[in-house]
C-alpha cells in the first residue's frame, strides 16, 4: 500500500487541465473497521477507481460529503475538488467486499462511457518489444489475431467495438477483452507491462 496521502503532487495549479474524475465503489461513513482511533477522529472514507488511468484510490471524504456508490466525483486538480479532502492510492487487496464486488461493473461502465477511447487502443497499439506487441498483452489475441487487426486497421481506423467485431473475423466481445485486461492490471501489481493501469498521475 502507498503512504502518499494527499496525491497532489502531479497538480499544476494550471487551470486549463480538464478535471480527472474517479467513480467510487464504496462509502466507509465511519471510516475503516482496523482504525482504532474514536470514532469522533475518523473522516468518512470511500475506495473510487479513476476513469483515466484505472487508479485504486481511498478518498477522504468532507463530514457532509453527500456520496453514493457509482458516483462521479473530481480527484484532480485538489482545487477543483468538492467533497474529496484527500486520496491516497491503494491496492486492489485494501478494497472493502463491497467495492470488490462494484469493480468489475465500474470497468465494464468506464469502457462503455468512454468506448472511443478504448477503440482507440486497437487502433493505435504499438509494438512494445521486437516479439511482443501491445495487442498481444490482450486475452485471446495470439499472433494471426494480432495481425488481422493491424492489416484491417490500415484500410481505416475502427469506429466502434462493434466496427471491430464485424471487421475482424475471430475477435469477440471487444470490450471485454479489454476489461479482463484492466481487471489483471489491477489484482496483479506486478505484472510486467500495463497498458491501461497508472498510478501516482
Amino acid at each position: 500500500m502507498t503512504t502518499s496521502e494527499s496525491g497532489d503532487a502531479t497538480d499544476t495549479g494550471t487551470e486549463e487541465t480538464d478535471p480527472s474524475f474517479a467513480v467510487v465503489l464504496d462509502v466507509l461513513p465511519h471510516g475503516r473497521a482496523d482504525d482504532d482511533r474514536p470514532r469522533y477522529e475518523k473522516s468518512p472514507l470511500a475506495y473510487a477507481l479513476g476513469e483515466e488511468n484505472f487508479r485504486l484510490v481511498e478518498l477522504r471524504l468532507a463530514d457532509d460529503a453527500d456520496v453514493s456508490i457509482g458516483d462521479r466525483v473530481v480527484i484532480q486538480p485538489s482545487v477543483e475538488r468538492d467533497t474529496v479532502e484527500g486520496l491516497r492510492d491503494v491496492d486492489y487487496d485494501d478494497l472493502s467486499n463491497t467495492a470488490l464486488s462494484e469493480l468489475e461493473y465500474v470497468v465494464d461502465e468506464i469502457l462503455t462511457e468512454h468506448e472511443g477511447r478504448f477503440v482507440d487502443f486497437y487502433n493505435d497499439a504499438q509494438p512494445i518489444t521486437i516479439r511482443l506487441h501491445q495487442l498481444n498483452l490482450l486475452p485471446g489475441i495470439g499472433k494471426k489475431l494480432r495481425n488481422n487487426i493491424l492489416d484491417e486497421r490500415k484500410r481505416g481506423p475502427f469506429e466502434s467495438f462493434e466496427d471491430l467485431e464485424d471487421r475482424i473475423s475471430g475477435l469477440h466481445s471487444p470490450k471485454d477483452i479489454l476489461a479482463e485486461r484492466i481487471m489483471s492490471e489491477l489484482r496483479d501489481d506486478d505484472l510486467k507491462y500495463k497498458a491501461f493501469v497508472r498510478r501516482d498521475e
